[in-house]
């Protein structure tokens, strides 16, 4: 009887989801039955840019020496948990009608923004999105339209090329790879071909931002001052791009930022992590004194379990990188706060900051939304080289993330707060009102000292981990989680268009609306939400590997 109530709570919650993230339509059959591409879908036109950057002469060529590894990939252990008995939008519309072709909805005001070079940033970003939700008619509308793309059209003069990375190129890669349609492919290589401009500088590691002018003179160089996550996260796209073209320059120049990191990993000052910001163009790391796993650092450590799945385990030293990286992280970043253990049932902890001095080390106990991606990364680290302590760090820390939205009135979790730290992993934790009292943000939920950001932007780490770690431990209770804070963003961030962010989620009653909706919202967000209620064959993690974006590459077999 439990479980029939069980089944059909879920069933409830699905269908619900189904209605707000819906466009409107029935779907035309089961996801878990959907048959794959097939040659009923029309196929999508490519229209060539008006510019082709392959025909820029390189100032410094390089001589290809990375090669993707040959051989049959070798197995990991299954990432997934085996679901045995498994019972089987506004946004978009509103984008659709007011912002058709812009990087981003202006979700209170109506009308578009520009925000990534003018490429149709949420239309490429939700792409997949659109695929994996069966919305097929909508999908081939928008591939069309990404198809047809020009991106010498842009009144910009350089382009973020980790942001148009991650989103751009990892859109089309994952749209092409679920749908089959090979104009999307041909508009990724073509965009490919331009970012890999950034590489031709004289070390072939390259800077922050793609200057379109320097480009085309050969006048690039690396940054002095650049954020670790920026070269260091293009691995990924740069090598699905490879796999699928059979082009080994993409992989060969994301493989020479791999050589720096891994010549670099126990130079920094704090041996196995890298810190926040480094000197590219000199190619040392041993002058900043800050290391995170939140903003400028985060995904650099995100994508080193993910290469060691894209590869098929063929190429050890993303593997090596981790566990170096990952013990440093549990011992120097990873800390408990300090709850009352009423509140406290899962032993949740969560990830700060470490500066680190000449006769000292710093622990900064300040959690950021962005850094609640680490639950979701150590859970797969753990399944895939077998290392079970990180897959429960990881559970906490997702769950650590989940307590936090819980934590204030408009379930929301602030982008940046401070909490009452306890100790690391190891240390005992005892509850001590005395430092409450002291240490403790008046107003806030005990456990927390401030919240210092206390916006909300739509964004989807939480979910992310939540949805990983479901995913590969089959925990129904995750789910609980996961449900709570869906209505609470659907509550708090909701306007007459779509949804928007918000300026200060420890308010009570009405949110102030930031009129922004970034394109992570469809790209992330609600994707992993739709994906945390669907049956567990959608899109599933011994299949795919996501990018940093939520964009699904396809394994190789």
């Amino acid at each position: 009887m439990i479980r029939n109530r069980r089944i059909v709570r879920v069933f409830f919650a699905v269908v619900v989801f189904f209605i707000v993230v819906a466009l409107f339509r029935p779907f035309d059959s089961p996801l878990h039955m959907r048959p794959p591409p097939s040659r009923a879908d029309p196929p999508v036109s490519f229209q060539p840019s008006s510019f082709d950057w392959t025909t820029v002469r390189q100032r410094y060529p390089a001589k290809l020496t990375h090669f993707l590894p040959t051989g049959s990939p070798k197995r990991f252990p299954p990432v997934q948990h085996h679901f045995h008995d498994y019972i089987h939008d506004r946004s978009w519309n509103s984008y659709k009608t007011h912002a058709w072709l812009r990087d981003e909805l202006a979700p209170v005001s109506g009308g578009g923004k520009t925000t990534f070079g003018g490429w149709a940033a949420t239309l490429v970003d939700a792409l997949d999105t659109l695929w994996i939700m069966d919305f097929r008619d909508e999908f081939l509308s928008a591939a069309a339209a990404a198809a047809q793309m020009d991106w010498a059209n842009t009144t910009e003069t350089s382009a973020n090329l980790f942001e148009t990375t991650i989103r751009h190129l990892g859109g089309l890669l994952s749209a092409y790879d679920l749908s089959g349609q090979t104009a999307l492919l041909e508009k990724a290589t073509e965009l490919g071909n331009m970012l890999y401009m950034a590489f031709d500088t004289p070390n072939r590691l390259p800077g922050f931002w793609l200057n379109f002018d320097d480009a085309k003179k050969g006048a690039q160089i690396a940054g002095t001052n650049d954020p670790s996550a920026c070269p260091t996260s293009l691995s990924l796209e740069f090598t699905r791009l490879s796999q699928l073209t059979g082009d080994p320059k993409f992989y060969d120049a994301a493989s020479r930022v791999t050589d720096f990191l891994e010549r670099t990993q126990t130079s920094s000052r704090l041996p196995g992590m890298w810190p926040k910001l480094i000197n590219f163009r000199d190619e040392t790391v041993d002058q900043e004194i800050g290391f995170t796993l939140g903003a400028l650092a985060d995904s650099l450590y995100e994508y080193l379990p993910k290469m060691a799945i894209l590869l098929g385990r063929r190429e050890p030293r993303y593997e090596k990188m981790y566990r170096a990286a990952m013990e440093v992280v549990v011992e120097q970043l990873v800390f408990r706060p300090m709850v009352p253990p009423e509140d406290n049932p899962h032993d949740i902890l969560f990830v700060g900051d470490a500066y680190v001095h000449a006769d000292r080390i710093d622990h900064v106990p300040e959690g950021q939304h962005l850094s609640c991606f680490v639950g979701g990364m150590f859970g797969l680290g753990g399944k895939l080289f077998n290392i079970p302590e990180h897959i429960d760090i990881g559970e906490r820390i997702a769950r650590g993330c989940g307590w936090a939205y819980d934590a204030f009135p408009t379930g929301l979790m602030p982008e940046i707060f401070g909490l009452v730290r306890c100790g690391s992993v190891k240390e005992p934790c005892v509850w001590d009102e005395a430092k409450w009292k002291k240490e403790g943000g008046k107003g806030l939920k005990k456990g927390f000292s401030n919240a210092r950001d206390p916006k909300y932007i739509l964004r989807p780490e939480a979910i992310e981990s939540l949805f990983l770690l479901y995913r590969m431990t089959g925990k129904e209770g995750l789910r609980d989680v996961a449900w709570r804070m869906f209505e609470s963003i659907i509550k708090s961030t909701k306007t007459e268009l779509a949804h928007s962010a918000i300026a200060d989620v420890t308010v009570e009653g009405e949110t102030e609306k930031k009129d922004s909706m970034e394109s992570f919202f469809l790209a992330e967000t609600l994707k992993y939400f739709y994906l945390m209620f669907s049956p567990p064959d959608v899109i599933s993690l011994d299949e795919f590997v996501f990018n940093t974006e939520a964009h699904p590459f396809r394994r190789p077999k």
